[in-house]
């Protein structure tokens, strides 16, 4: 099992290169950017000429922000740029997001997203193989590529295209996911119950769509775990990841989640409080049944054995979730245990 850390998009170069190489040195496998206040791939393109063998990838990128022909250049640049270590991690956000913080087309989510991966990978063929560029598709056409806008093959010929990865919850991206990528990013609003029975047998359904078999595909998971050494550490990671797993509650997508371990009325009632602005209420309605259900709770030296029993099986790189919780230094010997185990 791999483990992966995050790489802070500071835009200070020097924290970033800092960041990147602290990371590297802990042995974490590889470390990956979220979109949210700066941009998720500039700060891979430092952290490629700071680092030697770890991998670099995007969790996530928004897709619908761009568009295939931008993700098949930055794709292919920065695998080039990292040689052969860049992932490729997309997701979609949310409507309002795309339409009024973007100003981007929304529409059938789970079709648009497939269409986008496979018009980014014919588009990486096109320039690979010399072939003619003739993606026609219901949301996305490209038709022309000529030699000056055509990338020199010689850049990424020893490693190919960076792998793709597709976050998803409901059943349709999950399918996608199975169906035109390499891997599968889980959301960290997931169960152990949940990735059993709804995620993974979906990515099985789009696999065999597409005539493959589950061999070679790659399952990514951020993790919530809560831990420390003394009872006031551990009563404050506890509530820090109420906070967040009763944010995550509170959006209606993520509702299923909940209502297959049978609290089907929770999501309403956290979101009338999101609305209201009550986050600290918010997180006293999850419970310790709740929390554990989410959320690996125990003693530093029993997290990783832990982990192991729930996703050893189905988890190919977990990260730590764990909102408020240390540095590279506590999760050390987890990580460690983890990769030994």
């Amino acid at each position: 099992m791999k483990v992966d850390g995050a790489l802070r998009l500071d835009p200070d170069i020097e924290q970033i290169t800092s960041d990147a190489q602290a990371q590297e040195a802990a042995g974490y496998d590889g470390i990956w950017t979220a979109e949210t206040s700066h941009d998720p791939f500039l700060p891979i393109a430092i952290a490629a000429g700071a680092t030697h063998s770890l991998e670099l990838g995007t969790a996530i990128a928004v897709g619908f922000a761009r568009n295939p022909m931008l993700l098949a250049n930055i794709g292919w640049d920065l695998q080039a740029l990292t040689k052969g270590r860049f992932n490729l991690g997309l997701g979609t956000q949310i409507r309002p997001h795309i339409t009024k913080r973007f100003s981007m087309e929304w529409s059938r989510p789970a079709a648009r997203m497939k269409e986008m991966i496979s018009a980014t990978r014919a588009i990486w063929d096109t320039w690979l193989n010399d072939e003619p560029l003739q993606f026609r598709g219901e949301f996305y056409r490209h038709t022309l590529m000529t030699p000056f806008f055509t990338p020199d093959k010689a850049d990424i010929a020893e490693f190919g295209p960076p792998k793709i990865w597709l976050a998803a919850v409901g059943d349709l991206m999950a399918q996608a996911a199975g169906e035109v990528c390499d891997g599968i990013i889980c959301h960290g609003f997931t169960t152990e119950r949940y990735l059993r029975e709804v995620t993974i047998p979906n990515v099985v359904k789009g696999r065999e769509k597409a005539g493959l078999t589950m061999e070679g595909f790659l399952v990514s998971a951020p993790l919530f775990v809560v831990s420390g050494h003394t009872e006031e550490e551990m009563a404050a990671a506890a509530n820090a990841t109420r906070q967040q797993i009763a944010f995550y509650g509170s959006t209606p997508a993520y509702s299923r989640v909940l209502e297959l371990h049978g609290w089907d009325g929770l999501q309403p009632e956290l979101n009338a409080l999101s609305k209201k602005g009550e986050w600290v209420e918010m997180g006293r309605l999850i419970d310790d049944e709740i929390l554990n259900t989410f959320a690996v709770v125990d003693e530093p030296d029993r997290v990783a054995p832990e982990l192991q029993r729930r996703y050893g099986d189905v988890v190919d790189r977990i990260s730590f979730y764990a909102p408020g919780q240390g540095d590279i230094a506590q999760w050390r010997p987890v990580m460690e245990a983890l990769k030994a185990g």
